[in-house]
């Protein structure tokens, strides 16, 4: 097809998103305008959701979700397990999987009512990953989960349970990463190369080449099409939508998903990692990591309940609920979110292991919640002698926390500091930040978060202490609710 053609369908496009708004609709696909973003209340309120990596990889359930691209890598221990257990890449390839991925137990009403129970404030379901299957009822391709495999619309189904169930609905999209992601499966004789799977294996190109028009218009189409079928307040992007030949329809899809908010009087939220976005026009998402301090603007933590995937494997070695409550914590101080990934096995049931953490994690916050939701940061983010850590991918360098280690939030007036260790027994709390040599502050009362119990405390030059309560409400993290004058 001719770039003027493409570029001519670019326009037709994008000449009917701006047909569909109404007068008051104010973004244009222009980096000035999509500046003028807010983030919405409801997010920067809700500090913790819950992502959902579910697909055909879980059927393999080996290695990771990137089975896919790893089992058509000559050499790797995916390919090598893949051919020893199914057989050659000719013989039996990715696609041979679908008919084996049946979610026959899945209950989309089940799931939703546990991520409740988890704390969970929104809920992210991976729309289509990196292998191209679609979980939702496109017009756009015949691969998908509607047509095959389970033969259900997932995100329809999820998108109607999470929102009856009083939590926000959101979805991603890595389809862009499709451009590449199979090409291994090039190099030698297997079943990428044949023409008949070549609608679902798509271009299986080079990652270093710039995806063609038609790819990207797709992508666009795609995007699109999950805003006006399932209406999402949140839309999540992998990290390769950065390409430089991207910037028209990043922007492009920016004013369409922030013009139809405006329509449905919702706020929805934008999320993207590196610089795929100017960080005033969409809220800024880091893998596995964390900002070291606090941000202007707020932002989010993608992150896995377990070390190894993304998806549901065998042998997953799990996170702790006291990790994921510490790293919770230190997210929420800094500005930012926690959207927890969960991977279920094919048939659409929860690993037992990750359900036991999800509601773990749902017991602090019905004793802690008054201290992370609808919080906002104090001056500083916190205090203690552990080395913070920043950046992307540092969710296995996490040194362990001690009592001493001390995050701050703020609601109203109210002051709250969250140990990020419960204190051993006879262990009095000394909060350096509120003494009165280098604080300004005058504390008037120290509550314990959760319970009923009378404190006992002073403030000091040196800090404010707050000796041991007789009992505490949590074994993993306690909060303290301080007014201050």
């Amino acid at each position: 097809m001719k770039k003027r053609t493409i570029d001519y369908i670019l326009f037709i496009c994008l000449l009917f998103f701006a047909l569909s708004t109404t007068a008051q609709d104010v973004y244009q696909p222009k980096w000035e305008s999509l500046e003028k973003y807010q983030t919405p209340d409801w997010y920067r309120d809700a500090k913790f959701g819950i992502f959902i990596h579910w697909g055909v990889y879980s059927v393999p359930a080996y290695g990771s979700e990137w089975y896919p691209r790893e089992m058509y890598r000559k050499g790797s221990d995916i390919y090598n397990h893949h051919v020893a257990t199914y057989g050659p890449q000719n013989k039996f390839g990715y696609k041979d999987f679908i008919p084996m991925f049946k979610a026959e137990k899945f209950n989309a009403d089940t799931w939703a009512q546990l991520f409740k129970k988890a704390g969970a404030k929104y809920v992210v379901p991976v729309a289509e990953h990196h292998d191209g299957f679609a979980m939702y009822n496109t017009s756009l391709s015949k691969w998908n989960a509607y047509n095959m495999g389970p033969k259900r619309d997932i995100i329809g189904e999820l998108a109607t349970a999470i929102k009856s169930n009083g939590m926000i609905f959101g979805l991603s999209s890595h389809r862009i990463e499709h451009w590449f992601f199979l090409n291994p499966g090039r190099s030698f004789d297997s079943d990428i190369n044949d023409p008949a799977y070549s609608d679902f294996y798509g271009p299986a190109r080079e990652e270093s080449e710039t995806p063609s028009p038609e790819f990207m218009n797709d992508w666009l189409l795609r995007c699109t099409e999950l805003v006006n079928k399932y209406q999402p307040q949140l839309f999540w992007f992998d990290w390769w939508i950065e390409q430089p030949a991207m910037d028209p329809y990043r922007k492009s899809f920016a004013a369409y998903y922030y013009n139809q908010a405006l329509q449905w009087n919702k706020g929805v939220v934008l999320n993207y990692k590196n610089k795929a976005y100017p960080e005033k026009a969409a809220v800024l998402d880091i893998e596995r990591g964390k900002q070291e301090g606090i941000s202007k603007l707020p932002w989010q933590t993608d992150d896995a309940v377990g070390f190894k995937s993304w998806g549901y494997i065998d042998g997953e070695k799990y996170k702790s609920p006291q990790y994921v409550i510490d790293e919770l914590t230190d997210i929420v101080s800094k500005n930012g979110n926690l959207l927890l990934n969960i991977g279920p096995r094919s048939d659409g049931t929860i690993p037992e292991e990750q359900q036991a953490l999800l509601l773990a994690i749902g017991h602090w916050l019905d004793i802690n919640g008054e201290a992370i939701y609808g919080t906002r940061p104090w001056k500083i983010y916190g205090e203690g002698p552990t080395e913070n850590v920043g950046g992307s991918f540092i969710d296995d360098k996490v040194k362990p926390f001690t009592p001493q280690d001390i995050r701050f939030t703020t609601k109203g007036k109210d002051l709250y500091a969250i140990t990020l260790v419960t204190p051993q027994p006879g262990q009095s709390i000394t909060v350096k930040s509120l003494g009165t040599k280098t604080a300004n502050s005058k504390v008037t009362d120290v509550v314990l978060v959760g319970s009923n119990e009378k404190l006992s405390w002073s403030q000091t030059a040196d800090g404010l202490i707050i000796k041991a309560a007789k009992n505490y409400p949590s074994d993993i993290a306690v909060a303290f609710k301080i007014s201050i004058e």
